[in-house]
């Protein structure tokens, strides 16, 4: 049986305009190639993300990352302060997806985080909602503060529940894009949002949460992980999606 491979990129900081300027030039290599690609990165500066259908002028809602630069995502859900967290993005061509379906994605990535977050005392979980909707009241402007199908909550540090991953996705033709956030401490642009550190009493440092979830994440997917980079046509590509699209204002506020 042929085992397939996904390449692993193991991305330095950059600004979010470049961020997911690379995501998207991921999710078209996906689409040409019809193999996974699976990258992990960080932001800086702290960058405000807006939801694909957020309004620009929502972030006044939230005085705290006012200083921050924004970018909007392709993905759809709530803004994301991008600072103290790690970030992922898997992006997979259909014909590759687990036969549950994309939905299946947001489960098996979480999961594999639950298992490490239960390793280190953390009571984590995927949320389970016990409310009936009410479709008058407004969502929360940040992502950590809405709750979806998929999240992965735990019970806080003080005493009521946080969410420490979220995830998204974005669909084209012929692959899909997931990326996610996973909160490892509290951000001086959103002071009201834990991470892991708080959680643990003890700093959590980007590379100690990928090795402890890469020996997790690997058992779920049977792929041959290759170590990887950009490649300088993904480079070019991205840097044309900054120019034409995520650096531009006919982008971030389009809505």
């Amino acid at each position: 049986m042929c085992v397939l491979a996904c390449r692993l990129l193991m991305d330095p900081p950059a600004d979010g305009v470049w961020n997911m300027a690379v995501d998207e030039a991921l999710l078209v290599w996906a689409e040409q190639t019809g193999q996974p690609v699976f990258r992990i990165y960080q932001w800086q500066p702290a960058t405000l993300s807006l939801g694909y259908f957020q309004q620009w002028q929502e972030r006044g809602r939230h005085s705290a990352s006012l200083g921050c630069p924004m970018v909007r995502r392709p993905s759809g859900g709530g803004a994301i302060v991008h600072d103290r967290e790690l970030t992922y993005c898997l992006a997979m061509p259909y014909g590759r997806l687990p036969t549950e379906g994309p939905s299946a994605l947001y489960r098996i990535v979480h999961e594999s985080l639950i298992e490490v977050f239960r390793d280190w005392g953390i009571s984590a979980r995927l949320w389970q909602c016990s409310c009936q909707p009410d479709d008058r009241q407004e969502e929360p402007f940040l992502c950590f503060q809405r709750r979806n199908r998929w999240d992965v909550v735990a019970d806080g540090p003080d005493g009521g529940e946080v969410k420490l991953v979220g995830s998204a996705q974005r669909r084209s033709r012929s692959a899909l894009l997931q990326h996610g956030s996973i909160l490892l401490a509290r951000s001086p642009a959103a002071p009201e949002l834990p991470g892991l550190s708080e959680l643990l009493g003890r700093p959590v440092l980007p590379e100690e949460l990928w090795q402890a979830w890469f020996a997790r994440l690997s058992g779920k997917f049977p792929w041959n992980w290759t170590a990887d980079s950009l490649t300088e046509q993904e480079r070019a590509a991205a840097q044309r999606l900054v120019q034409t699209k995520y650096g531009s204002n006919s982008w971030n506020l389009r809505r």
